[in-house]
């Protein structure tokens, strides 16, 4: 009963999340606990898609990946980044639990982690309604942004970014709920609103969220190494 009860509550939740009128992955949730294969398909089991986004801490740096199926076992992963067979890796989901593991597998773009310990995958997919909405894994950046209100323009600096907004600084005169128009060097302008403003920062969330290839694209341009080169 815990199980329906729990994957039940969440299908609201879902069908919200993916009437997002923009291209949207899935994550397949399994309550088995063997780690995902290359193949997994797990027709027989009871399972709940859900677009989920998270971060996976390499050598001392945070990068975005896409968790294509969990399991208590591990998951199956979409990396941007190079790994290789048994390295360990952390991934940080976005409801801002962490897990660890090794990587078991790579193939094709596609990457096998094993946890540690198996984990209580419906913990991972229930959290409490009356705390805080889970926010989408943000990655740290320093970046010129152009902020548009109005007649206004303000030039700012990102701390950091996700798929549904950007954090920035130095945000004085930006009210909370102004639609503005939100510009990032190498991303093509997004409509958005502010959403808060406290001791200097601006929380600035996109009306439609940025599509994942985009943001890592962006995130990649960003580095050092690459505007050196």
């Amino acid at each position: 009963m815990r199980v329906e009860h729990a994957l039940r509550s969440l299908a609201d939740s879902a069908s919200t999340e993916l009437r997002v009128k923009a291209p949207v992955q899935t994550t397949l949730y399994s309550l088995s606990e063997q780690p995902p294969q290359p193949s997994d398909r797990r027709g027989g089991e009871r399972h709940l898609t859900l677009f989920r986004v998270g971060t996976v801490l390499i050598g001392g740096r945070r990068e975005l990946c896409l968790i294509k199926n969990i399991s208590a076992g591990g998951m199956k992963l979409q990396l941007y980044c190079a790994v290789e067979v048994g390295q360990p890796l952390q991934v940080e989901l976005k409801t801002g639990m962490s897990v660890a593991g090794s990587v078991s597998w790579i193939r094709d773009g596609q990457v096998g982690l094993t946890f540690e310990a198996p984990i209580d995958v419906i913990r991972i997919l229930t959290h409490d309604e009356a705390g805080p909405r889970p926010r989408m894994p943000r990655i740290e950046t320093d970046a010129p942004i152009c902020v548009r209100h109005g007649a206004s323009t303000y030039r700012l600096r990102a701390s950091d970014i996700s798929q549904g907004g950007v954090k920035v600084g130095h945000a004085a005169g930006l009210p909370v709920d102004a639609e503005v128009v939100i510009t990032l060097p190498g991303l093509t302008p997004q409509p958005g609103v502010v959403r808060w403003t406290e001791h200097g920062f601006a929380g600035l969330s996109f009306n439609l969220p940025l599509p994942l290839s985009e943001l890592v694209a962006w995130l990649e341009g960003q580095r050092p190494s690459s505007r050196a080169a």
